[in-house]
């Protein structure tokens, strides 16, 4: 799951908890949608740490230069 697919998951579980007045028999949807809403930010957290060991940049190595004469030069 993307980052989209959490922001989803957020945006819905925000909408269930807090826009909706329903009463659905044998489910509490504020509940559902405040474990919608962690699994969101859990999703967000891993997301952007995985995102984050990605972008690590690691500077290029200096190149190996070498002294000796080249062996053609001297023929």
């Amino acid at each position: 799951m993307g980052l989209g697919g959490c922001i989803i998951l957020i945006a819905a579980g925000a909408i269930l908890t807090f826009a909706t007045d329903w009463e659905v028999k044998g489910a509490n949807l504020d509940v559902i949608g405040v474990i919608l809403m962690a699994v969101g930010f859990i999703g967000v957290a891993t997301f952007t740490s995985i995102a984050k060991r990605r972008r690590v940049v690691v500077p290029p190595s200096t190149p190996v230069v070498e002294d000796r004469p080249n062996p053609r030069t001297y023929e």
